[in-house]
């Protein structure tokens, strides 16, 4: 039977009057990976921001690994890599390779190991020329590549990605998602949200639209298709960005005002 790795059980957030989440409900099995789409400020990060433990909820829990995240946060953040969609927090004053062995360090990894890993890493996100540069010098896709080798270093079990491949060039969109396959198929477990739908549809086991705080259309990725879109004609979806605007769209069928002047 599944084991479910990540519990989001009926969690509320509220910044004064606006209810960031609503009762969201998802459960994010071992060996999956798990897509959570939505519109700008429908709650993405938001819910990220409280799975980091970096947002207290107003009601609500969270479970990772089976344990209360409150109760046991410091054991469960270590087998946790989050990468957040933000990357301007990135230590930039530090190089490249010193951001790695920083990382390392604080995850207890033995020295042998680390710098072991911080060469794979270079190698394999196609930086090695860059590594003994500030990465406040770096480019945006050079701070999203070691920010995504920083999460990986410490090999987590449990891995949440935010807007990955914002920012990558498509060779290394092409290799991050060879990656999160091959994690995958190691059984690690995946929750990553994305504005590319088709990147989403692709590598995806379970798609979950979240808008206005709310999980308004869950499904298996291999069942969008078969969803039905009109009950009279059998018209189906093509593609989980038909689904996507379908919904969050609403039953708002009037005509969309055109900007007055264009």
């Amino acid at each position: 039977m599944p084991v479910d790795i990540l519990e989001i059980n009926s969690i509320g957030i509220n910044f004064g009057d606006l209810k960031a989440l609503d009762k969201l409900n998802f459960k994010v099995t071992q060996g999956s990976i798990f897509g959570l789409i939505g519109p700008n400020g429908a709650g993405k990060t938001t819910t990220i921001n409280c799975i980091a433990n970096l947002l207290d909820t107003d009601e609500g829990s969270i479970k990772i690994f089976g344990e209360v995240l409150e109760e046991e946060s410091i054991n469960i953040k270590k087998k946790m890599g989050i990468l957040f969609e933000n990357t301007d927090d990135l230590f930039i004053y530090l190089k490249g390779e010193e951001q790695l062995r920083f990382v390392g360090e604080i995850y207890g990894l033995d020295k042998n190991t680390i710098e072991e890993r911080i060469d794979r890493l270079f190698d394999y996100f196609e930086m090695s020329s860059h590594r003994f540069m500030l990465i406040s010098e770096y480019s945006k896709g050079m701070k999203k590549k070691i920010a995504l080798a920083s999460i990986l270093l410490h090999n987590p079990d449990l891995v949440i990605l935010d807007e990955p491949f914002d920012g990558l060039d498509v060779l290394t969109v092409v290799k991050l998602k060879k990656l999160l396959t091959i994690l995958k198929e190691k059984d690690k477990t995946i929750l990553i949200t994305s504005h590319i739908l088709s990147y989403i549809e692709d590598l995806t086991d379970e798609v979950a639209i979240i808008n206005k705080g709310k999980i308004v259309y869950q499904s298996r990725t291999e069942d969008i298709r078969k969803k039905i879109k009109d009950e009279i004609n059998k018209e189906t979806y093509q593609s989980l960005e038909e689904v996507f605007v379908d919904i969050v769209s609403g039953d708002d069928d009037q005509k969309e005002e055109v900007l007055s002047w264009l």
